[in-house]
Order: structure tokens, then C-alpha cells, then sequence
């Protein structure tokens, strides 16, 4: 009895240890099976993209060598022991006429996002056009430097410093600033709304509206270049945007028109009809809150704000965050860098044709005519900058000021029209009668 309990119980650690191989084989085949099913991580093709400490010297040498049309400054913010800095490259084809408000001004930024490494190689071959270092094959010499004599260009190579040394440090997902949160999910339009979908590791808005220094130095640069054509650069997909990214429709009226016929135009001439054409909350598949865009056409009112999204590989993986962002091979890489130079050069030479054309039909400046409504806006943030107080005042009231503007207007129309009319008929009453 006792040998047979031996025996029964021999069987049995046997078939538990049997078992407990077998789960553990299972276990090792299925994750050698999962390690093989996923894609490969692309890493940075080095050969293709400068660093950005690279780039920035490549750039600073650049802006030496062509001091008459290139000047560069560096700015610097702190907040809470978080350090940023932003610089910034202006073309102007007479240096000394940079200030020149006469002239069109566009304002232009790459790499917001820092996995998007792509935008920063645009603004190298952007300024190497401009300082005739490189030339576009299929533009006219002439009458590009015709254009290029009207307008003032200010470019942001790198407008997250910070994130984008965590991408070439490895994290090649990243694409929030040093301290984790998304630049373009920062600014004070729609701030910290959050949808279904939100995901905080993408769009962190940060703790307020410009709560991050680099959104800071952008809101300032904006504010003191008051430019024409705002553009924020990215990737992920071909598209051309305009207002708004926070809800799915356009702004009304003739300005937004405009936009619409430069991008399908420009979509036309150089992207082949197959860009994304429309504002981005109604095009890209999410809305987006607190976007750049918004705020400069919506508060800092430049007249055409924009988002260009250059490149974008739908078939890779969501893991694989270079390769989805950014061109890895030669061929592709130079031809998003030769189509989208052209597509800005182009975006030159239309708005500088529209303003010669103004300036050749008005003898006089036609940034003095404004309306009722513009002129009121601006008369009451002149006087807000100048005393340093808060914007949220500006709307107390305003549609009441404007109404009872334009009645003392239709008023004055009205007392102006009667007293003629009395003239009229008191000199009527004095002329002798005559005969037929």
C-alpha cells in the first residue's frame, strides 16, 4: 500500500513538472513569436539629418557669410528653472530696411514638434535659396528677386530646442518640449479643452496658456514682427491648413477665401492636387485646442495663418516614429525638400505680385484703410499695450461702441443731408422767376 501511494505520488510531482515545461516552452515561443511580429525601429538616418547643434552651426555660418540679407539673434526665457531658447533668422534683401513696414512680412517655424526633424532640414534649404547658395531649377531668377525685394522673412529653424535634443538623445517618439508639454497644445485659444480621444502624453497643454518659455518668445516675436503670412511647418501627412484646428469649420468672409484659393493653388502647382486642403479641425480627424495657428489669426489677427504638413509615411507603424515623420531614404528626402521650397517660393511671389498690385493701384498706403471694426480693435490694444493692462476688457462693450459708432456716423450722414436741403430751397426762394 505504501509503494503504490509512492508510486501515485512520484506521478504526480513527474506530471506537474511536465506541465510546468510545457507552459514555460508555450510562453518562450509566443514571445520570441511577438518579438519577431513586431516592425523593426527606424533610427535616424545620419547621412540625411544634421543634429541640431549641426544644423545651427550650418545656419550661423550660413547668416556670416551673407550679412547684407541674413541677420540671426538668439532669445532666452526662463520659468521655473526650465530654460529655453529661440533663434531666429531674418532675410531682408537690404538689411537696413528691416523694419520697413511698408514691406510684406511672413514669419515662418519649424520643428514645434521636436520628432519632426524633417521641417528643420525645409528652413536650411529655405535660407540657403535665399542667400543664392542653392536655387530652385524650375523658378525664374528674375522675377523671384523681384518678389524677394518687397518682403521681410523671419524663420524659427528650431522652435523646441529642448524636445528635439531628447529625440537625438533616442526618444524618437517625442515630440513635447523639455519638460513634457506639447507647444502646440500651449497657447490661449480654446486652452485645455480635452476631447474623447485625448491622450496626455501626445497633448499635454501645460499648466496654463504660455506657460512654457518657448511659447513665450514666439508670442513675443509675433507680436513685435506683426507679420502678413504666418506658417507653422510639421509632418505627418501632406496637407495645407487654415484656420481653425478647434472646431470643424473656416473662418467667414473675403479673407478666408483668399486663404482657400492660395492653397489650392499652391496645391495645385506643387503638390499635385493630393494635399489635404481645409482647416485643420475639419481635415486632419481631430480637433486640436490651444494651436498656434488659432491664436495668430484669431488674437494676434495676422491676415493668413497657416500649417503645412510636408511628409507623412501612413504605412508605417504608429511605433515606428522616425520613419512615420521623416523621409528615410535619399530620393524621398530631396524631393519633399525641392517640392516644398518651391511651394513657399511660390507663396513669395504671389503675395509679393498682390501687393505691387495695391501699391500700383492706390496712391497711397493701403495699410491706413481699415474698417470700423479693425480700426476699433486696434485703437483699443494700442492703448491696452501702452498702459500694460489685460486684453479681456477689450470685448466689454464693444459691439455696443460699434453700434453706437455707426449710428452717430448714419446720424451725421442724415443732419448733413437736411441742412443741404434747407440751403437749396432758401436759395431757390431768392432766384428770379423766369418764362418760357
Amino acid at each position: 500500500m505504501e509503494f503504490n501511494t509512492y508510486r501515485i505520488r512520484r506521478f504526480i510531482s513527474l506530471s506537474f513538472l511536465l506541465l510546468l515545461s510545457c507552459l514555460f516552452s508555450i510562453c518562450c515561443s509566443s514571445d520570441d513569436d511577438s518579438s519577431q511580429q513586431l516592425p523593426p525601429i527606424t533610427p535616424i538616418n545620419r547621412d540625411l539629418y544634421h543634429t541640431s547643434d549641426a544644423l545651427m552651426e550650418e545656419i550661423e555660418a550660413l547668416v556670416n557669410r551673407h550679412q547684407d540679407r541674413l541677420h540671426m539673434e538668439t532669445f532666452r526665457s526662463t520659468n521655473k528653472g526650465y530654460h529655453a531658447e529661440l533663434n531666429v533668422v531674418t532675410y531682408c534683401r537690404n538689411r537696413t530696411a528691416i523694419e520697413d513696414k511698408s514691406k510684406f512680412r511672413i514669419l515662418l517655424s519649424f520643428g514645434q514638434h521636436s520628432r519632426e526633424l524633417i521641417t528643420s532640414e525645409l528652413a536650411l534649404r529655405i535660407l540657403s535659396i535665399l542667400s543664392e547658395e542653392q536655387f530652385l531649377p524650375k523658378m525664374d531668377p528674375l522675377l523671384l528677386n523681384k518678389a524677394l525685394e518687397k518682403i521681410v522673412i523671419k524663420v524659427v529653424p528650431v522652435e523646441n530646442l529642448n524636445g528635439r535634443k531628447k529625440v537625438e538623445a533616442g526618444d524618437l517618439c517625442e515630440r513635447r518640449n523639455g519638460r513634457g508639454v506639447d507647444l502646440n497644445r500651449n497657447w490661449s485659444v480654446d486652452w485645455g479643452k480635452k476631447e474623447k480621444d485625448f491622450d496626455p502624453y501626445e497633448e499635454n497643454p501645460g499648466t496654463g496658456p504660455f506657460s512654457e518659455p518657448e511659447a513665450q518668445l514666439m508670442r513675443k516675436l509675433s507680436t513685435s514682427f506683426e507679420p502678413h503670412i504666418w506658417v507653422n511647418v510639421h509632418s505627418g501627412m501632406e496637407a495645407l491648413f487654415m484656420p481653425y484646428d478647434h472646431k470643424n469649420t473656416t473662418p467667414p468672409g473675403l479673407q478666408s477665401q483668399k486663404m482657400r484659393m492660395m492653397l489650392e493653388t499652391l496645391n495645385h502647382l506643387h503638390c499635385g492636387d493630393r494635399c489635404v486642403v481645409g482647416s485643420g479641425g475639419g481635415s486632419v480627424g481631430y480637433l486640436a485646442h490651444g494651436t498656434t495657428t488659432d491664436y495668430m489669426f484669431d488674437v494676434a489677427r495676422v491676415p493668413m495663418a497657416f500649417t503645412f504638413e510636408i511628409y507623412g509615411d501612413e504605412k508605417a507603424s504608429s511605433r515606428d516614429c522616425f520613419k512615420m515623420f521623416n523621409p528615410v531614404d535619399h530620393s524621398t528626402f530631396n524631393r519633399v525638400l525641392n517640392e516644398w521650397s518651391a511651394t513657399f517660393f511660390a507663396m513669395f511671389n504671389m503675395e509679393a505680385h498682390e501687393m505691387n498690385d495695391l501699391q500700383e493701384s492706390t496712391p497711397f498706403n493701403m495699410e491706413h484703410l481699415v474698417s470700423i471694426d479693425d480700426y476699433l480693435n486696434g485703437y483699443l490694444i494700442e492703448r491696452k499695450n501702452r498702459y500694460g493692462q489685460k486684453k479681456e476688457f477689450i470685448d466689454l462693450g464693444l459691439q455696443e461702441i460699434r453700434t453706437y459708432f455707426r449710428l452717430f456716423l448714419l446720424s451725421s450722414v442724415m443732419l448733413m443731408f437736411m441742412f443741404c436741403s434747407r440751403i437749396a430751397k432758401s436759395n431757390r426762394s431768392h432766384l428770379p422767376s423766369i418764362s418760357l
